[in-house]
């Protein structure tokens, strides 16, 4: 895998990071708002229930068009791209931190668990606000059980309103929930993507890699964490866009709770509502954040351990 410079370079991981953050939203938002609508429409009482992803999808299109796919997008790209560069930068900077410099063979998961565990917990500061304003934004079109009166004309119309019906609290409600996403999240993501780079660089069997033999490391490697992500933490992300669509201040926040209510109401099946548009834009929207990270980080002249 060639040198690598084990000296942290200060800004440019998080430069890269921030790049990545953005190829995220553009290949990754429509999937999401799917997902969204899949989980809050899934595990309501009453109201339209959608049979699918692509049933959901063609709702949104036959009434929104394209443009109802990126609801809550600006939101997203913000707090995405903010995100993503604390995320790659913190989780690359406490990677070289804890190497103390010793160039190592293969992965280490003493090293990455924790670099990206505390990755996560640090952005889920960020997230939390942003993704509590996008899910609100979300439910409110297609088949909202939302009344016109209590809707927001934007995010920043959707977040002051948060802030003036429920405290500067509010707009943290779910916290602790995406924190706990974000912390085991990443810890599976980081050690699927660096195991599956490191055997596939291996099995390459060249110290030589061409752009597209590393474009296509990226992309497998990026996309099967993605995957393995959703698949470990899906029912936490679940119960998050339940307490942070819920109308009442008073709804309960404690994500074992919430999914506890969701199970007796819905089953497993209601626990992983949104399963099938979280996998499928979790390969894409991860192949293509793992890329362009990739790729930006060769440009910005930092080898990649």
């Amino acid at each position: 895998m060639g040198e690598s410079s084990t000296k942290p370079s200060g800004y440019k991981e998080y430069v890269a990071g921030l790049l990545a953050g953005v190829a995220t939203v553009v290949i990754g938002h429509p999937f999401d708002t799917v997902k969204v609508k899949l989980q809050k429409h899934n595990t309501e009482v009453q109201g339209i229930k959608y049979r699918n992803g692509l049933h959901c999808t063609a709702r949104i299109l036959a009434t929104e068009g394209v443009r109802g796919l990126y609801t809550g997008a600006t939101s997203s790209f913000v707090g995405m791209a903010f995100e993503s560069s604390l995320l790659f930068g913190v989780y690359s900077q406490t990677k070289q931190l804890l190497q103390g410099g010793v160039q190592s063979s293969g992965p280490q998961p003493q090293v990455i668990i924790p670099s990206a565990a505390f990755g996560g917990a640090i952005i889920s500061f960020v997230l939390c606000p942003s993704e509590l304003v996008k899910c609100r934004m979300q439910v409110q079109g297609t088949d909202s059980l939302v009344p016109k009166s209590s809707s927001y004309s934007s995010p920043l119309d959707c977040a002051l309103k948060t802030i003036k019906s429920d405290g500067v609290t509010g707009i943290f409600r779910g916290g602790s929930t995406t924190l706990l996403r974000e912390s085991l999240g990443n810890a599976v993501f980081f050690s699927v993507y660096e195991y599956v780079r490191y055997y596939m660089h291996l099995n390459t069997g060249s110290s030589y890699h061409s752009q597209l033999t590393d474009m296509g490391i990226g992309i497998l490697s990026g996309g099967l964490g993605g995957v393995a992500f959703w698949s470990a933490v899906l029912p936490l992300d679940v119960a998050k866009t339940i307490i942070q669509t819920a109308p009442y201040k008073s709804s309960p926040t404690h994500p074992f709770q919430v999914l506890n209510s969701i199970y007796r109401r819905a089953g497993l099946r209601g626990c992983y509502a949104g399963l099938g548009p979280t996998i499928v834009r979790a390969f894409p929207a991860n192949a293509a954040a793992i890329v362009t990270w990739e790729l930006a980080m060769k440009l910005l002249g930092i080898k990649n351990d």
